[in-house]
């Protein structure tokens, strides 16, 4: 049975869950990915909810925490730890494109191209939200493709990162929200 937290955002409640060491998920209440990746768990105060929390009151404060919480997942695959990595080196204030991630993916292995589509799903899977920031990725258009957590809060935590949401649009077609 996993541990779970609850946390209190200016954007909501988030709840982050444990198997009692690492980081299991980092997930909005309200977000489309809560049930995917939130199980019923024993809420229990724990070293890395201490950390994960301290984390993000630095996070919402404006601020780019120095460090990352140790997380871990059965089920990342070798691909989806290359995206998390590339997740990883998105800075602050930053953010790029499916087909840039496409493109890093695709010059590390040596090879003429990588399906964005495929990029898509691996970013589309991370379960440690803010912390792996997934949602500094957008489409190729300036289009706010998906979040987990939902569009509105994309746009907030960019917001809050400093990033001028001028260049960037809700798409008016498919699951944005």
């Amino acid at each position: 049975m996993p541990y779970i937290t609850k946390y209190q955002s200016p954007l909501g409640e988030i709840t982050l869950s444990s198997d009692g060491e690492s980081l299991s998920a980092v997930c909005f209440k309200d977000g489309k990915d809560y049930g995917r990746y939130i199980a019923e768990g024993q809420e229990r105060d724990l070293p890395i909810f201490d950390e994960t929390i301290e984390w993000l009151d630095i996070y919402f404060r404006g601020k780019n925490p120095n460090w990352i919480p140790k997380y871990s997942r059965d089920d990342i695959t070798p691909f989806r730890q290359e995206i998390i990595e590339e997740l990883l080196r998105i800075p602050y204030g930053g953010v790029v494109t499916y087909q840039d991630i496409a493109f890093a993916i695709a010059k590390k292995r040596g090879i003429k191209k990588m399906s964005t589509q495929a990029v898509g799903g691996a970013v589309g899977w991370n379960p440690i939200c803010i912390i792996i920031p997934c949602h500094r990725v957008v489409g190729s258009n300036g289009s706010l493709t998906g979040y987990g957590g939902g569009i509105y809060n994309k746009i907030k935590l960019l917001e809050l990162e400093g990033i001028d949401m001028s260049k960037y649009s809700i798409p008016t077609k498919g699951s944005a929200l």
